[in-house]
């Protein structure tokens, strides 16, 4: 999730489409947290890993 983020953050910004480059801070900001949680050892949505 953090990774496709990125890429619509990038596609985004080089087409210059904002609605590409909104979903891409919002996929970066929820796949941080995930990997953030799951990194601390947290059980998130009942599974142990993230990758």
């Amino acid at each position: 999730m953090l990774v496709l983020g990125i890429v619509l953050l990038v596609v985004g910004f080089v087409l210059k489409i904002a609605i590409l480059w909104t979903i891409g801070i919002i996929l970066v900001a929820i796949g941080a947290i995930l990997w953030l949680l799951g990194s601390l050892g947290h059980a998130v949505f009942g599974r142990r890993h993230y990758w």
